[in-house]
């Protein structure tokens, strides 16, 4: 929030109010209840394509450790769309590694062997994402919050700043561009959401995660 003194304009951070905590969570919980519901047909689907599709044969799941609210550490839930042991194949091949770190740790599909024919789709359409309502509803996530990080990735952020929030499902950074906004910008989008951080603007974002996800923008 803005407001000018004179000729001096100052700039004032408006603090969430304390209601907004126990909202937002009976928020995540509502809605992460009637997505799992919803979606439970999806998970049907991708199971059978899981089992039919040989390079994609493994676990429904896969859980990468990020870090979470207080550096707390959890497995972000979502659908196997890698080739099986594919975190130890990535750190192993010091090539692909180096530009996946050069890539904001991240990497195209086209420059990752990981990645099944079935995997491109899903992450092409974030339904990858899709179990990631069972960590908000676990409580290890909320809906809307900072993209839950690597600890490799802690270095780009203010990490008290960060860590001083739930990591969510959907953020201001995706509802920018995803993929596209690299570091350091990511992190400063994301900042700037920890210090807006109010009900109107994690709606307003949601619309915009939408938004993003039937446009593909940024996703791979």
């Amino acid at each position: 929030m803005e407001y000018f003194d004179g000729d001096e304009k100052k700039i004032v951070i408006q603090k969430p109010s304390l209601i907004y905590p126990i909202i937002k969570r009976t928020f995540d919980i509502v809605m992460s209840l009637l997505a799992l519901l919803c979606l439970s047909p999806v998970f049907l689907g991708v199971w059978m394509m899981n089992t039919i599709c040989r390079s994609n044969r493994g676990p429904l799941f896969y859980r990468q450790t990020r870090v979470g609210l207080n550096g707390k550490k959890f497995g972000m839930y979502k659908f196997q769309s890698m080739v099986v042991n594919a975190e130890e194949k990535l750190y192993q091949d010091k090539k692909l590694y180096a530009k996946y770190v050069a890539n904001n740790y991240k990497l195209k599909p086209e420059d990752d062997p990981r990645v099944t024919c079935i995997g491109r789709v899903l992450r092409k359409s974030s339904i990858d994402e899709i179990p990631q309502f069972i960590n908000i509803l676990k409580g290890h996530m909320s809906l809307v919050g900072p993209r839950p990080v690597i600890e490799a990735e802690l270095k780009e952020y203010d990490q008290d700043k960060l860590l001083s929030v739930k990591p969510g499902a959907m953020g201001l950074w995706q509802a920018s561009g995803r993929s596209h906004i690299g570091y350091p910008e990511r992190a400063q989008i994301e900042m700037r959401y920890i210090d807006q951080a109010c009900m109107l603007f994690d709606i307003k974002i949601i619309i915009g995660n939408f938004i993003s996800v039937f446009k593909g923008k940024g996703a791979y």
